[in-house]
């Protein structure tokens, strides 16, 4: 049995400290099978992580997506340890600023001009304010898996406390794949839509044309649009979706990737509609915080070298062909589907319905044998290896006989030790 002694005593002390029990809802304990899965990690290295009883673990979630080098990465360490040196934050603009910028416009389709965030939740928002200022109008049409943590999006969540409503009449959403979801709005709304604001690609590509098709609408009605790349930015593509699909949005936001763990987004567009920066007010003390920058450029050099966006696609295609096929042989309804750099484990009952009590369940095995899956995605970054991912398989083997038993026993709540991982929100 796994020892979380030392987790189990922070535990305590947040419950005393901390709201919510962590910084980020995602990464709280009710997330994942607590009582099996350890809550306070203490340093990581390469594709694995330890926690405060120094058990180890090969980590899949990857700080919810920032992760894309691995861990400690030599490169990246670097090149923050070096700017260390030098200074972290100054009293006006540094040159890295306008450097890292230019590199920026020039592996981001239509990225004219570029401003830095900390996040890619302030990021949207920053850019869904340039929007609404360049349109002079307030509502925003919406597709994607949330992410934006701020007031004109969140509201449409269960987590809407302390919003005002009146901002729930400003944002609708539309389907992925279904362009006449968005001609509603737009019909509905005549005038009145300032963005068109949405995850190019999550876990599908677009059918019959379908981004073409977003666009045009969106610039027959004068609405700007505007890919959230938070998640794609880097992985997908270097460039995004947009690079991947070849479409180009009027704005896109960028974040986790982009500095290997260090705080930073990006907010990119044609210069016309970047310009509006000029006169909304988005002024952050923190925003060219160079250690930052010198590691978002460390990212880029390393990615742009070592192709390590298609190492991850390959990887990753592996593993799901693997995973899915053990599913397939053991005949147990546990599949990883979407793509192959953002997939999800998927756990269906009897009548093949997504369960979180199944997930729960094999996620509490995978992580008794040393493997971490998040409720969100599995995620891989350039310092997993092909022996990470035959470990993985092994574990995912063993994990998913103990399902099929408890499921043909009828004793999967009873073999359930820790708690069912919650949903952190619904919208």
């Amino acid at each position: 049995m796994t020892n979380f002694r030392n987790s189990v005593n922070y535990l305590n002390r947040a419950k005393k400290m901390i709201p919510a029990l962590s910084q980020t809802f995602s990464k709280a304990p009710y997330s994942y099978v607590q009582g099996e899965y350890p809550v306070f990690l203490s340093r990581g290295s390469g594709s694995h992580v330890y926690d405060v009883d120094n058990n180890k673990y090969l980590d899949y979630i990857l700080g919810l997506g920032p992760i894309i080098l691995g861990y400690n990465y030599p490169r990246v360490n670097k090149a923050i340890k070096e700017q260390l040196k030098k200074g972290i934050s100054f009293s006006m603009p540094h040159y890295l600023e306008v450097e890292y910028s230019e590199k920026i416009s020039s592996i981001i389709p239509n990225a004219e001009m570029v401003r830095f965030a900390k996040t890619g939740s302030d990021a949207g928002t920053a850019a869904v304010r340039a929007a609404r200022a360049y349109t002079k109008r307030n509502n925003i049409a919406y597709y994607g898996g949330g992410g934006v943590w701020h007031d004109w999006f969140t509201v449409i969540t269960s987590r809407n406390q302390g919003i005002p409503q009146v901002l729930r009449k400003m944002i609708r959403k539309f389907q992925y794949n279904d362009i006449e979801s968005l001609k509603v709005i737009f019909e509905e709304w005549k005038g009145e839509v300032a963005a068109v604001y949405m995850e190019p690609m999550m876990t599908e590509y677009p059918k019959k044309n379908f981004l073409k098709q977003v666009q045009n609408l969106a610039h027959k009605h004068g609405a700007v649009l505007i890919f959230d790349e938070v998640i794609t930015g880097f992985r997908f593509s270097l460039g995004g979706a947009q690079e991947l699909l070849k479409i180009n949005s009027d704005m896109a936001v960028f974040g986790k990737a982009v500095g290997n763990g260090m705080p930073l987004g990006l907010i990119t567009g044609k210069r016309k509609f970047m310009e509006k920066f000029n006169d909304v007010f988005y002024s952050t003390t923190y925003g060219g915080e160079t250690l930052s920058l010198a590691a978002g450029n460390a990212v880029v050099n390393e990615i742009m070298e070592k192709d390590v966006i298609k190492y991850c696609w390959n990887l990753g295609e592996y593993l799901m062909k693997e995973f899915n096929k053990l599913s397939e042989e053991l005949d147990v309804k546990i599949r990883m589907e979407g793509l192959p750099i953002r997939s999800s484990i998927v756990c269906r009952d009897e009548n093949n319905v997504p369960s979180l009590l199944l997930k729960s369940l094999f996620f509490q095995e995978t992580a008794r044998r040393g493997i971490l899956f998040g409720s969100g995605y599995v995620l891989l970054s350039f310092s997993h290896s092909k022996n990470d991912i035959e470990k993985t398989l092994a574990a995912v083997k063993e994990s998913m006989k103990v399902v099929k038993k408890a499921v043909k026993t009828n004793t999967v709540k009873q073999s359930l030790k820790g708690k069912i991982m919650k949903t952190v929100m619904t919208f």
